[in-house]
């Protein structure tokens, strides 16, 4: 057990972005073990041998800490899609599609949390937070661009957001057990299947036609 004069030396020890990058670190362990519904910060408190108060302090209150919890998986699930398309040669976007359904799939607290966290009406995402989460969709709006050549920059970025709408509803609907229910043997295969039917007529469209 710590005792007093530890962990006051400890308080002593750490600089306020040490006190920050401690938190995130068991705290994203808390919540990939725990998930979102079970988190608790006095549990984190207690695991890095600080007070709530501490944390309060450093982290701010429960949205500000799950926003910058939030926005770690974010970092996590781009470098995951980067080391998947970085072993891809042919079928990029089956390796977008298959990289979602993974993340979302070997990672289901944390990737639940992202959207069971909803920011209070006035509430922002920092700068850094919000380029930070946009990462991901640069990287899959890269490969739309990518299978569409010539495609306008605006028209891509539109097209992105539908795509990752079409495939986090297969997705969603399969972590919670509604695909099943409904007969689909693999939504996986249906996500790709639409993503293609929309990267086609997109591609037709961007062609003139022919």
């Amino acid at each position: 057990m710590m005792c007093y004069s530890s962990l006051m030396a400890r308080r002593k020890d750490h600089t306020r972005g040490q006190l920050r990058d401690m938190m995130i670190e068991e705290g994203h362990s808390h919540l990939a073990s725990s998930g979102y519904a079970r988190f608790s910060a006095k549990e984190v408190a207690r695991q890095i041998g600080y007070s709530i108060g501490t944390v309060h302090n450093v982290m701010g209150g429960h949205d500000e800490f799950m926003a910058a919890l939030n926005t770690r998986t974010f970092v996590m699930w781009a470098d995951s899609v980067e080391r998947r398309l970085d072993g891809a040669v042919d079928d990029r976007i089956g390796e977008l599609v298959g990289a979602y359904f993974s993340f979302a799939h070997e990672n289901q607290n944390l990737w639940t949390a992202i959207y069971d966290h909803r920011l209070p009406a006035g509430m922002m995402l920092s700068t850094e937070q919000s380029e930070t989460r946009g990462r991901l969709t640069s990287i899959i709006a890269t490969e739309v661009a990518r299978a569409i050549p010539g495609m306008d920059q605006a028209d891509v970025r539109s097209l992105t957001r539908s795509l990752i709408a079409t495939v986090h509803g297969h997705c969603d609907l399969t972590m919670s057990g509604s695909m099943a229910l409904m007969g689909e043997e693999d939504p996986e295969g249906a996500a790709l299947a639409r993503v293609r039917d929309i990267i086609g007529a997109a591609q037709t469209r961007s062609d003139g036609g022919k």
